[in-house]
């Protein structure tokens, strides 16, 4: 809409004389032209490496500017990047990071490449994805298969709740990775997992999993998810998995699997 590209205009224009300013891209709704009238502007603030590391050291990652200045409600919510930070969101940002850059749009830059490298962000290889379910598939075994068999066992309500909670967002995760889709953020689940293509009966065990974790709704979501998605991978293995992508997180520098 013309008020928000004008406060992105006045934006641009308040920033690009700074000292180590380098682009500036719009993120968001504006981005992806959803904005409703009130909405604010999402915007990364690009600066060089050096500006970056100084105002990070001091705490500064993100912030609110123009607030009610533009329009009625509105302010520019800004988040700082760097070079090196888009280089490195490239190789390992996890899905909320790269997810925040779908349909970016630079508004202004003198940053050479940018473009090129914004589209990396967003982009992920398709053995990459094929990992990615093996992994949430693993997830899920343990949690719906294992963790949550125990907590009915021992009577465990806050057991049974966290191993259906967990077992429900990996099997989403699992049927995201499918169709290739990143998660921008646990708010988003619910709405994802309905917009993706998935077999017959799927949606409706995810739902009964999610809203009463048992052992029956357990075992009915991961029958629907193996046979669809299973492709014979073994529990030996999905043992295996887990472990890398959980336990051992710490050992090979990454994160547990759930927030990739």
């Amino acid at each position: 809409m013309e008020q928000h590209e004008r406060a992105l205009g006045a934006y641009v224009d308040s920033v690009r004389e700074q000292p180590g300013a380098l682009a500036v891209v719009a993120i968001g709704s504006v981005a992806q032209g959803r904005e409703r009238s009130d909405s604010d502007v999402d915007v990364y603030f690009v600066v060089d490496d050096e500006r970056f590391a100084a105002e990070t050291a001091a705490g500064r990652f993100a912030w609110i500017e123009r607030y009610g200045v533009d329009y009625p409600g509105s302010y520019i919510d800004i988040k700082l990047a760097s070079p090196s930070y888009l280089e490195t969101a490239a190789q390992q940002a996890d899905d909320p990071t790269r997810a925040s850059f779908r349909d970016a749009r630079v508004a202004w830059s003198v940053l050479p490449g940018i473009e090129q490298t914004l589209e990396r962000i967003v982009t992920l290889p398709d053995d990459v994805w094929d990992e990615r379910v093996r992994s949430h598939l693993s997830q899920a075994r343990l949690y719906g298969g294992y963790f949550l068999r125990q907590a009915v066992e021992r009577d465990d309500e806050f057991l049974r709740r966290h191993a259906g909670l967990h077992l429900t967002l990996a099997a989403a995760r699992a049927a995201l990775a499918a169709a290739h889709v990143m998660m921008p953020g646990p708010k988003y689940i619910s709405k994802l997992v309905r917009s993706v293509p998935t077999p017959g009966g799927f949606v409706e065990a995810w739902e009964r999993a999610l809203a009463d974790p048992d052992v029956e709704s357990g075992e009915a979501l991961l029958g629907i998810l193996f046979e669809w998605l299973g492709g014979g991978l073994t529990p030996e293995e999905t043992l295996s998995i887990f472990i890398r992508d959980n336990e051992l997180a710490w050992l090979r520098g990454t994160v547990p699997a759930e927030f990739w």
